[in-house]
């Protein structure tokens, strides 16, 4: 879900980092009232492992590419802004040290796969938990940030040959419409969502099981 430079407009990004800039000073704000002391190591380990995870990029039809995220897990156990924060971080330094992603479309990733991911995932546990066992909550709740932040950044690049042409008609920017970077994203990252439910499932529930023997 990596977007390369170039993809999108000035127009779409610009705001897009003024909005990650507003999001991340609330959020910071958060993460010193909401984060223990103990919690810490766990939530340095949960962002390491959602580097590893995203850094194993597999570059799909459509302009981006196919990896794991760890948004949920982080998500689940630490808050959506906590999440945010440690995601926004793992992609910022995976665009900077690895080229995975662009720095101009930094902030597309991040309010897609970080904002928007952290809190489908923590919101949708929140409302099926009331209904359905938690180890399928925890499934749905993984699988769900990770298809709906990929259709978030679907929409994004599938705008652009709408809204940004040149006078004969040309894209400027991304080139392919709704009917082609929808199904290209999406399709693939089926494999990755039910994959993703699956790491939810065990480290939300190892993790609460020790956390709870330790305390």
């Amino acid at each position: 879900m990596h977007i390369p430079d170039g993809f999108v407009a000035p127009e779409i990004y610009i705001p897009s980092y003024a909005v990650e800039v507003l999001l991340v000073s609330y959020s910071f704000k958060r993460f010193k009232k909401s984060l223990e002391e103990k919690t810490i190591p766990y939530l340095a380990s949960l962002s390491v492992f959602s580097f590893i995870l995203m850094s194993i990029m597999i570059p799909i039809p459509g302009g981006t590419s196919i990896h794991g995220m760890g948004v949920a897990s982080i998500s689940l156990l630490f808050g959506p802004w906590v999440s945010f924060i440690s995601i926004s971080v793992v992609l910022f330094l995976q665009a900077v040290l690895l080229g995975g992603g662009g720095i101009t479309t930094f902030p597309i990733n991040a309010l897609s796969v970080g904002f928007f991911g952290s809190m489908i995932a923590y919101y949708s546990y929140k409302l099926f938990i009331k209904f359905i066992k938690e180890k399928i909550t925890l499934f749905l709740s993984g699988f769900l940030s990770t298809i709906l932040s990929v259709l978030l950044i679907a929409i994004v690049l599938g705008i652009h040959p709408v809204l940004f042409i040149d006078s004969s008609g040309k894209p400027l920017y991304f080139p392919y419409g709704f009917s082609v970077v929808i199904p290209a994203m999406i399709i693939p990252h089926l494999i990755v969502g039910i994959i993703e439910g699956i790491l939810t499932n065990l480290i939300v529930l190892n993790l609460k099981n020790k956390v709870r023997n330790e305390g």
